[in-house]
């Protein structure tokens, strides 16, 4: 999707406003980093230090997969 938007003058400097919808769907928060490309600039998301809980899960699945072979060979009687 090309969106254009124009420069907007904030203080000394120039900005771009974004659409709420792209600050939603890209997660974005009061940290962005830019990224200078050959094409351009990239905006991401900055990452949290902090994981959330579809992450831990996934996370913790990751780390215990080999540990439940043990289960199959337990006496059950």
């Amino acid at each position: 999707m090309v969106k254009e938007e124009r420069l907007i003058k904030i203080g000394n400097s120039q900005g771009i406003r974004l659409p709420k919808k792209i600050i939603s769907k890209y997660g974005f928060r009061n940290l962005v980093f830019l990224e200078e490309t050959q094409d351009g600039v990239l905006i991401r998301a900055a990452q949290s230090e902090k994981l959330n809980w579809e992450d831990t899960y996934k996370e913790m699945a990751d780390s215990e997969q080999g540990e439940w072979a043990d289960w199959q060979n337990m006496d059950y009687t």
